[in-house]
């Protein structure tokens, strides 16, 4: 399997979404009996502590990854993001900060990663 792997000063902190995941993985991964959370439309200004995985039951997000590098422009960094919704899976690094512009109310289950010694405050505004 190929990866995209640009080379930045920034460790490979990237947003991995998995479109429409089946049952049997969703199954697989427990996540009914992960804890849920929601927010309305807004922006959202998150630092993850330890890597987090969600499955968004509804709603609409474009995060924008914040970069670690000090390129020349930075207009071109605020341009990028990743979109996802609702019926993705969504793996977020540890280490991340982003901005989340949710544009529809998000719904989902989430669960931090537990071998993160910080995982009961693994993610926060800022």
């Amino acid at each position: 399997m190929a990866v995209d792997s640009k080379s930045d000063s920034t460790p490979n902190l990237k947003i991995f979404v998995e479109r429409t995941p089946s049952e049997s993985r969703l199954s697989e991964l427990g996540i009914k009996s992960w804890p849920k959370w929601g927010c309305p439309p807004g922006k959202y200004h998150l630092k993850y502590d330890a890597q987090q995985t969600c499955y968004l039951l509804k709603g609409k997000v474009r995060a924008y990854p914040k970069s670690g590098s000090s390129s020349s422009s930075s207009s071109s960094s605020s341009d990028e993001y990743v979109e996802f919704g609702a019926g993705d899976l969504v793996i977020i690094p540890k280490g991340l900060s982003c901005t989340w512009d949710v544009s529809v109310s998000v719904d989902e289950y989430y669960k931090f990663d537990a071998s993160s010694p910080s995982s009961s405050s693994s993610s926060s505004f800022y």
